[in-house]
């Protein structure tokens, strides 16, 4: 079974941001951008380097490229919670825009960007679709006229992925099963739908020996890094729901409501309740 997580972003950069694995990061842009977007070959512009990594030169791992047919890419995978991520996805992309214009280019050359954001954790609201498109269209007509075609946003939530094995039917499909359960995927343990695509077979094969141990040992304190954010952000919150519950049981207190109600409606303890009351009385 595969021992690495590619939803880790140092994973995936080495992973789709290789120059001997762009067949995958073409594979996987493929999944996502429609038939007009199709990408043959492709161009990185800040390939995996550990040496950069190690320098501090990289703090945020996406995948830069370019098309052969001039379109550019930034993918990026975020594994922590992040919801102003639609502001830094912007932030991004703009930044991807400019970079053009500092080659060189004129305004008029400018080609079409597309920003993929593959996420860890549900973002978008009001859907439960994995895979979100956002274009800049006429309001009066929703079209997009194509008088603003350089604009592109994607985003892949991958707990919104629902899809048993047999349900599998697309490109997409199998990219974000690999993405979500490749701990549980090997050369001996691949289901049909994902060992019938050549790319997904080579991904199974490479993650787990793509690591040295210098690299390997990067990727551990990566990994426990965003556990260590993970874990402080619920600690923020399970404090910030207790201090809320203890002041709805303070008010309840204070109408003469019986402790049992309170526990009931707040979710503290009985104990908690009583010790609350105690407290208050004695301030008094």
């Amino acid at each position: 079974m595969c021992k690495i997580n590619p939803r880790v972003d140092f994973a995936f950069k080495k992973l789709f941001g290789s120059e001997e694995n762009k067949d995958l990061l073409i594979s996987l842009i493929n999944a996502i951008v429609s038939d007009d977007d199709q990408v043959v070959e492709i161009e990185l512009k800040n390939p995996y380097n550990l040496a950069d990594y190690r320098a501090g030169k990289i703090s945020i791992l996406d995948i830069k490229a370019k098309a052969e047919n001039g379109r550019w890419f930034n993918v990026e995978m975020q594994i922590s919670e992040d919801y102003n991520f639609d502001k830094r996805a912007i932030f991004y992309w703009a930044k991807l825009v400019t970079e053009q214009l500092s080659e060189g280019m004129m305004y008029k050359e400018l080609k079409k960007t597309i920003s993929i954001n593959i996420l860890d954790y549900n973002f978008v609201p009001d859907t439960t679709e994995v895979h979100s498109c956002y274009k800049i269209i006429n309001t009066a007509t929703g079209k997009d006229d194509r008088l603003h075609d350089v604009f592109e946003l994607h985003y892949i939530e991958l707990k919104k992925f629902k899809k048993l094995h047999h349900e599998i039917s697309s490109a997409l499909d199998r990219w974000t099963t690999f993405l979500t359960t490749a701990h549980q995927l090997d050369r001996e343990h691949t289901p049909k739908e994902l060992a019938s695509d050549k790319n997904i077979v080579k991904a199974i094969a490479a993650i787990d020996r793509m690591f040295d141990e210098e690299e390997r040992q990067v990727y551990e304190v990566r990994k426990q890094s965003l556990v260590d954010a993970e874990s402080k952000i619920a600690s923020a919150l399970e404090k910030g729901m207790e201090k809320a519950s203890k002041a709805i049981a303070l008010n309840l207190l204070g109408k003469g409501i019986d402790v049992a109600t309170i526990a009931g409606a707040t979710g503290l303890s009985v104990s908690e309740i009583t010790t609350l009351s105690q407290h208050t009385s004695g301030e008094q």
